[in-house]
């Protein structure tokens, strides 16, 4: 019976945390899903009805307990994309198919797969998502709109920040309630007391820039929201559905669920290393993030991924299990549902410097050291990944990335060095293997041997060697028995290489 009592204990107290770390999570997921909706070119209710279906539904599928879902920063530029090229209702539609391929790839137990992209491919993503946002945002703290692609942004911004400084007026004190924003949040996450920890930076940087703007009566843009919450869903309609057998949506939606999937999945993998409770079920996690877009898809709001901020803030304010994530959702509706006017009094700019601030904190190399330990070629495809996305695109950039990485493993397999040492006077040859001895080198294996002339006692060397294969060494079993048919003798260290082998797998 005391064992049943202590059991029960946790119990109770969890559901409490979990419900303390739900309200945390909602007062940071309220500016973010608004900054990332208007970042999106979406109304601000967009992404809160994102982060509502993200709570409700996905954090009832989901197969990270502790993980929690919404709009995020890194599909705000493809997103804002699409957007001007297809308009909204066909978004939806590439939204709603995007979560059909995460569904179709989770009932197939893909999720393990979606894992499988080299950490330099996904640094740089997460890091050219951090410059594109924080080009295009800083434009939005200026109170205007966005050029263009990364490029477009980073070379209009000297002008744009000339013209605000010479003219003053409104896009001057909306960049100085972007700065506000930023130092706010900056301060907060540095100074703030331990007590008031738990509120997040972001809102109470909202909330000072509220009261600045207020007290200076600042003529610069708010939040434009309307009453009723429902009205931002854009049902799809039979005009947009028939476009979904058309090559550039399809490849969009491969794209959004691709970038949505790899997001998530790094995401929960993060989120596993903060706690000690159950471990992700990727598969299971596919298949929530799924079944969540396509009914964002369905209403014609934002596309969601896990996000780290909020699940970071979850785990961080103590929560145990799944329910945080649910009733962080039941907040945001409680919220638009009952004080939607006082989203009114926000300033764009306010939203757009936390958006700044998170393109800062994506952008910023911190990645570049770990990646150096790994080679050169690490850095050079992360730094790659990076340059295409901001000049070309987010898909391009990825694919590039990818590209790069297969190009390196080809290589990689397909590099072999052979140095070869003659003794005379024993009449020995020993040679030396470096590198990797495949299919693809197999006759440059071969034509080493075949140089070796009869009679001749051959030793062959592998402690430079980083693979072998099957094709390799039934050459060198074959050559072994027609060389000493000839009256020559191969040696072959064998223990050598068993050893080797041995050691890769006991140390990783």
């Amino acid at each position: 019976m005391a064992q049943k009592t202590s059991l029960q204990k946790p119990s109770g107290h969890g559901f409490g945390n979990d419900i303390m770390a739900s309200f945390v999570v909602f007062l940071v997921a309220l500016p973010l899903c608004m900054g990332v909706s208007i970042a999106s070119g979406l109304p601000p209710t967009a992404g809160i009805m994102t982060g509502i279906v993200g709570g409700l539904l996905v954090g009832f599928l989901a197969g990270s307990p502790l993980q929690v879902s919404g709009p995020a920063a890194g599909l705000t530029v493809l997103v804002w994309q699409l957007l001007q090229q297809y308009g909204l209702g066909t978004l939806g539609v590439i939204i709603l198919l995007a979560g059909l391929i995460q569904i179709a790839a989770g009932v197939l137990k893909l999720g393990q797969w979606f894992r499988a992209v080299s950490p330099a491919v996904i640094h740089g993503m997460l890091a050219g998502i951090g410059v594109l946002i924080f080009a295009s945002q800083l434009h939005v703290m200026l109170d205007g709109k966005p050029i263009g692609n990364g490029i477009d942004n980073l070379l209009a911004l000297p002008a744009g920040l000339s013209h605000a400084f010479s003219g003053g007026g409104p896009a001057l004190h909306a960049f100085g309630i972007g700065l506000l924003t930023i130092a706010v949040i900056a301060g907060w996450t540095s100074f703030a007391p331990k007590k008031l920890k738990m509120l997040p930076g972001p809102l109470i940087a909202v909330i000072v820039s509220v009261i600045a703007a207020a007290a200076f009566k600042l003529d610069i843009h708010y939040v434009d929201v309307s009453d009723h919450i429902w009205s931002v869903i854009q049902w799809p309609q039979w005009e947009s559905l028939k476009r979904v057998i058309e090559t550039p949506i399809l490849l969009a939606a491969v794209s959004v669920a691709f970038i949505a999937s790899a997001e998530t999945l790094l995401c929960a993998s993060a989120v596993d290393q903060m706690h000690q409770g159950p471990r992700t079920k990727y598969d299971r996690e596919l298949l929530a993030q799924g079944v969540g877009n396509a009914v964002c898809g369905v209403l014609g709001v934002l596309p969601m991924t896990g996000v780290i901020v909020r699940s970071s803030a979850n785990v961080d304010a103590g929560a145990k299990t799944r329910v945080s994530a649910i009733v962080h959702g039941a907040w945001l509706l409680l919220f638009v549902v009952v004080l939607p006017f006082t989203l009114r009094y926000i300033p764009v700019a306010s939203l757009a410097g936390i958006l700044v601030f998170t393109g800062y904190k994506l952008a910023y190399p911190k990645a570049l050291p770990q990646l150096l330990k790994f080679g050169r070629s690490e850095v050079a495809i992360y730094l790659s990944t990076i340059l295409v996305i901001v000049a070309e695109d987010l898909l391009k950039g990825v694919v590039f990335g990818l590209l790069l990485s297969l190009f390196k493993l080809l290589y990689v397999f397909s590099r072999l060095h052979i140095e070869r040492d003659d003794d005379a006077a024993t009449n020995q040859v020993h040679l030396r293997l470096s590198g990797s001895a495949t299919l693809i080198r197999l006759p440059m294996l071969a034509a080493a041997l075949e140089e070796v002339l009869p009679k001749t006692e051959v030793f062959i060397h592998f402690e430079k060697l980083d693979y072998i294969d099957h094709a390799c060494l039934d050459l060198l079993t074959n050559w072994e028995r027609q060389h000493c048919a000839a009256g020559g003798n191969l040696v072959i260290e064998w223990d050598e290489l068993a050893w080797k082998y041995h050691q890769r797998r006991s140390t990783s």
